[in-house]
């Protein structure tokens, strides 16, 4: 058995940073897992933990669900790739579609980053318009239109967050704020060209979790729909996650497109886009505009996002909603005792702690807490077998494999790494 220093030793000779994703890189090394079930995953060193990561939220259903991987393993001794078209394809975009009606149509991809990319072309080309508003600190992937932060203002032209991207794709995407609906007014009055689409987490998900306020997003679907321009809900985090179905559906908002991901492959790599008939119908070969993937329906993704949905189908999230709540009382009361500022966000079967704040409505107010004493805290939590997001801006998961049990080592574990920080603290 090889340990996780040995381990990141060797990988960083082969991969910048050591990892295939900076989302897994923390230091002083990533630890290496070598197997999950259910609730808990187990290292290369052979520690377990509790896991709230659950691969950044593909496994609501918890690890090595026997369902999906049943399918998966079936499905892998008929075919693993055939090119063409199967009958899973169809299956589980049936699926997708009864339970998400503003899908009339979709496209299955392979990750969330390939369906915001095509889904923001199929935009533009729909609507012959050229730019595009994102909501700052939402993330949708790392291709060049959506790898942009604001600069000076809210009007200001896009700022890459990354070298690499060109300054003409940057100028073609506006910054507004989110929870702030004046700042998308503004930016409406103010390109007389037209904004193609507005995209948008409806919950923010990778600024740890942001919920949307004072009919928010009610009012985005009104501004959009009085300019021409489409409304996508980047839905990869959110989709499935709180009911059998999309967010959009829980409160009555229904976005031109709407994107998918991570739960509905199962664990297995995946995105989806989709929405009104007419705008997908612009898609090739139908229409004109072009998107294509060998890998795109591939049978055994298709095999366990079946597999996933029929389980998802039969299960009570509420459950899920009772342990969050328990979770997050006793996040809440571990800092309340310790005499430390704490805002915690959920929602059903997500959440995230900000430790030095006591509210969090956007980029900016996540951006003020003590990410310094989470990362304090996520280390501690580590020694303790509790595996945590590792990174304030990220989001913590639970799935249907956690229980009672789990919430309250993991409360009783944070207690104990509390007092160590503030011991520290004071130090």
């Amino acid at each position: 058995m090889t340990d996780s220093r040995t381990l990141f030793q060797e990988s960083s000779d082969v991969f910048p940073g050591g990892v295939n994703s900076p989302a897994r890189s923390f230091r002083p090394y990533p630890l290496f897992m070598r197997s999950g079930k259910g609730a808990r995953v187990t290292d290369t060193d052979g520690m377990d933990y509790i896991d709230y990561c659950l691969g950044y939220g593909p496994l609501i259903l918890g690890h090595a669900n026997p369902k999906v991987a049943e399918s998966i393993s079936k499905q892998a001794r008929r075919s693993i790739l055939l090119g063409t078209p199967t009958e899973l394809e169809t299956m589980l975009a049936v699926k997708i579609r009864d339970a998400i009606p503003s899908m009339e149509m979709l496209r299955f991809v392979n990750s969330g980053t390939e369906a915001t990319m095509h889904a923001l072309r199929l935009a533009r080309g729909f609507t012959g318009r050229r730019k595009v508003i994102k909501m700052e600190g939402c993330y949708h992937g790392s291709h060049d239109y959506v790898l942009i932060k604001s600069g000076s203002g809210a009007l200001t032209h896009g700022v890459p967050s990354s070298p690499g991207i060109p300054e003409e794709v940057s100028e073609t995407v506006r910054i507004a704020k989110y929870n702030n609906m004046e700042s998308v007014k503004e930016i409406f009055d103010n390109e007389p060209e037209g904004i193609a689409a507005l995209i948008i987490e409806p919950i923010m998900a990778n600024a740890g979790v942001i919920l949307p306020e004072n009919g928010f997003l009610r009012e985005l679907r009104r501004i959009t729909s009085e300019n021409g321009s489409l409304l996508i809900f980047d839905e990869v985090v959110t989709g499935f996650r709180f009911h059998y179905g999309a967010y959009s559906s829980m409160i009555g908002v229904s976005p031109d497109l709407t994107i998918l991901g991570k739960i509905i492959g199962g664990g297995t790599p995946i995105g989806a886009f989709g929405g009104r008939r007419d705008i997908m119908s612009a898609l090739s070969p139908s229409g004109s505009v072009y998107q294509a993937g060998t890998f795109s329906g591939n049978p055994l993704t298709m095999a366990a996002g079946n597999a996933a949905l029929d389980e998802l189908s039969a299960m009570d999230y509420s459950a899920l909603g009772k342990l969050l709540d328990r979770a997050v009382s006793g996040i809440r009361e571990k800092f309340s005792q310790a005499g430390m500022e704490v805002a915690v966000n959920s929602m059903v079967s997500m959440f995230q702690f900000f430790p030095g704040v006591t509210c969090v409505a956007n980029y900016e107010d996540a951006m003020r807490a003590d990410s310094g004493l989470y990362g304090r805290i996520f280390s501690g939590m580590l020694k303790e077998g509790i595996y945590l997001a590792s990174s304030q801006f990220e989001t913590n998961f639970l799935s249907f494999s956690h229980s009672v049990e789990s919430i309250d080592e993991t409360v009783n574990a944070l207690e104990k790494v509390i007092r160590s920080a503030e011991a520290e603290i004071r130090s």
